[in-house]
């Protein structure tokens, strides 16, 4: 048993504006499933599908109290690519970030809510994952947190250490999972991650199966909804949805 990492979910006070940025950055398809809502995906995607993580913008009252760790990093195939990436990503409203990095070749920028992301330079192991290269999410202990969203996802490991551990999904397709050792937080974000039972498979044994490798109930506020919120080994919110 195990569950699709099918999105990543931004909270923002426009989902509209906010998933036409993203629609626009990453050359994909916006749509909408109902008010609030907002879906961004690859033209023609026939969601879910390995070879994307699509992205969820949902409007709430007060996005500013909601801290997450995670953050996405865009592939770029060339350093003119990069350069001309980040100059169109600052035409749309992305605004350049300084959480510390230093003199580093990647951009880190701003989304228009705030949103901290990443442009890589040009690196051969993302060719292949079409624009988003990685879901980031920071923690204390990345060994750890492989075998729990190893375990939650059935993405296979490919690197793990004390301070990163790289997963992707078992067909080798789309955007990796990377799991980044840090001692504090430089910039929290809005966005947290959406996993979906398989055809077939029950959402209440999927969460059952969660609480086994450590997960825990979380409160966020959600009211009565057809997904159901935990929350992973060091605390970060996600949400497991139901196949409606």
């Amino acid at each position: 048993m195990a569950l699709q990492l099918v999105q990543v979910n931004f909270k923002a006070r426009d989902e509209a504006a906010l998933g036409r940025f993203w629609a626009d950055a990453l050359g994909w398809s916006l749509d909408s499933e109902g008010p609030g809502v907002a879906n961004v995906e690859p033209p023609g995607f026939d969601w879910p599908d390995p070879s994307a993580v699509c992205v969820d913008v949902v409007r709430v009252p007060d996005p500013e109290t909601v801290r997450y760790r995670a953050h996405l990093d865009l592939a770029t195939t060339s350093e003119a690519h990069q350069a001309e990436l980040v100059a169109r990503l600052r035409d749309l409203g992305a605004q350049p970030a300084d959480i510390g990095q230093g003199d580093v070749p990647w951009t880190v920028l701003a989304d228009p809510e705030g949103n901290v992301f990443c442009v890589l330079e040009p690196r051969p192991l993302y060719q292949d994952t079409g624009p988003i290269a990685a879901v980031v999410v920071h923690c204390a202990d990345p060994r750890a947190m492989a075998r729990f969203w190893g375990g939650a996802t059935g993405w296979k490991v490919h690197e793990v250490s004390d301070d990163h551990a790289r997963l992707r999904a078992p067909q080798d397709v789309g955007p990796y999972l990377e799991l980044v050792r840090t001692s504090a937080e430089t910039a929290w974000t809005r966005v947290h991650l959406d996993l979906l039972p398989y055809p077939g498979d029950s959402q209440a044994a999927e969460v059952e199966r969660l609480r086994s490798l450590g997960a825990t109930d979380a409160d966020v506020g959600q009211g009565d909804v057809p997904w159901v919120c935990l929350a992973d080994i060091e605390g970060n919110d996600f949400c497991v949805l139901g196949r409606g």
